[in-house]
């Protein structure tokens, strides 16, 4: 839990097959509501993942809107708005890019859709009519994968972004119509030399978050 952090700029280098074998085989563990165990991954490398990466970028700079499977609508408010804006100062002042240059903010936006040059991206994906019971099953089997990534020295960004133009991933995939993308995560080996990755955010007090009742 320490060592993870959101990376933003990767190396190009592939994770071997086998490592990923046996880390998706572990995320397998993670717990879900009745053992139900909701969660499809759709796993990207190579000239597939830059194939997948064109199309994505396609769609964002068409002028169509998003058309996310999911309902992506919230506006956060109070101390998570304010955290929200904390988040993206941290990331801009990394990059150097001040907050009227919105030009320079929409490419450091755009490399979400080029998974931030990473070598993988896993797209989490579950039936439709699960709604927020599986939502919550997909981000603990998420949050399991991070951990186990970064247990083996993997760096990963999970990105809601990656929900927003699901029609490319449905094509490339044969997803059913009844399946959904919620979200995803690029990973591979962090670029310790990349700007991005020195964006550091903090986190609320403990007591602010968590409240033992005795």
């Amino acid at each position: 839990m320490k060592e993870r952090s959101s990376v933003r700029g990767f190396i190009d280098k592939p994770v071997p097959d086998d490592v990923l074998q046996r880390i998706f085989k572990d995320a397998q563990k993670s717990p879900s509501n009745c053992n139900t165990q909701p969660w499809k991954v759709y796993v990207f490398s190579g000239e597939k993942k830059n194939e997948l990466s064109r199309k994505l970028v396609e769609e964002l700079q068409s002028g169509r809107p998003p058309v996310p499977d999911f309902e992506w609508s919230v506006k956060y408010q109070g101390g998570h708005r304010e955290r929200q804006f904390a988040s993206a100062a941290a990331l801009y002042g990394a990059l150097g890019v001040e907050r009227e240059d919105k030009q320079a903010r929409a490419s450091a936006m755009l490399k979400n859709w080029q998974f931030f040059g990473a070598p993988h991206v896993a797209f989490f994906t579950m039936e439709k009519y699960l709604g927020i019971m599986g939502a919550v099953d997909l981000g603990i089997y998420a949050q399991s994968l991070s951990l186990l990534l970064a247990e083996n020295g993997i760096s990963s960004c999970m990105q809601g972004a990656l929900g927003q133009f699901p029609a490319p991933v449905r094509a490339m995939t044969g997803m059913l119509d009844s399946e959904g993308v919620l979200f995803g995560m690029s990973f591979g080996y962090a670029d310790s030399d990349a700007p991005a990755n020195a964006a550091k955010t903090d986190r609320a007090e403990l007591s602010d978050a968590v409240h033992f009742i005795v």
